[in-house]
């Protein structure tokens, strides 16, 4: 299986189609969201910053991660609760990291990285390009479609908003994001359900890597979870 890489989210724009019956992305204008004065863009939030440069070299991040589905016959597969590493050193420059990754353990081991002089956390990518892989495979869906959707949806269509989260016993300030790509898409009718799917990070600077947690989440009109797939960061873990 070929590695995941940090480009790969960015690139696969070009990747051949899963499916030629596969919906295109709704080229909805642009959504004017409220407090742009103050809080930044999420796509700048999530891969733009150098996140990286508050984790000391020799450093390993944890992160707790969990798939499940409600959805009979298990087209996901079953449930998945596993964890990504990183064991960062330093780069070449004073921000950025050199980072290893193990992306889940045992039979669930999934190649990715190592990456170079990183200013950002991988992480972030590593989860929507594994969701996105998964994704595409489920709905039998163009990859295309559903990675522009989502980098859309971050780029034109998230709510940022100010939070606080929990961190050694004291509470921080954090970023909360979220996003529903696909909630007015022209072509929903195709995403079988799927059309709700929401995206929540949470980011911080007083946490390592910044990122806190990611969640995509779906549920039926019953309330039938379809999807729920979190990543968190484990403070606690070596």
């Amino acid at each position: 299986m070929k590695p995941v890489t940090l480009a790969a989210f960015v690139l696969l724009a070009s990747a051949p189609a899963l499916a030629q019956t596969a919906p295109q992305a709704s080229e909805a204008p642009a959504v004017v969201k409220t407090n742009t004065a103050t809080a930044p863009n999420a796509s700048d939030l999530l891969f733009e910053q150098p996140q990286m440069k508050n984790v000391p070299p020799g450093s390993k991040l944890t992160y707790d991660y969990l798939r499940r589905s409600g959805i009979s016959k298990g087209p996901f597969g079953p449930p998945l609760n596993d964890t990504i590493k990183l064991g960062v050193e330093p780069g070449n420059a004073a921000d950025n990291r050199n980072i290893r990754v193990e992306m889940f353990s045992g039979a669930n081991r999934f190649p990715a990285g190592p990456f170079e002089d990183m200013p950002g956390n991988p992480v972030m990518t590593l989860f929507l390009e594994h969701h996105l892989i998964d994704l595409a495979r489920v709905l039998m869906a163009n990859p295309r479609y559903i990675k522009n959707a989502i980098r859309k949806g971050l780029r034109d269509n998230a709510t940022v908003t100010p939070t606080q989260v929990d961190y050694k016993g004291r509470k921080v300030d954090a970023w909360r994001i979220e996003t529903k790509p696909f909630i007015d898409d022209k072509m929903k009718e195709r995403m079988r359900g799927f059309e709700n799917l929401t995206y929540t990070f949470v980011t911080s600077e007083a946490v390592p890597g910044e990122l806190v947690s990611i969640e995509a989440s779906s549920k039926n009109a019953e309330g039938g979870e379809l999807l729920q797939e979190n990543l968190t960061y484990d403070p606690n873990a070596g």
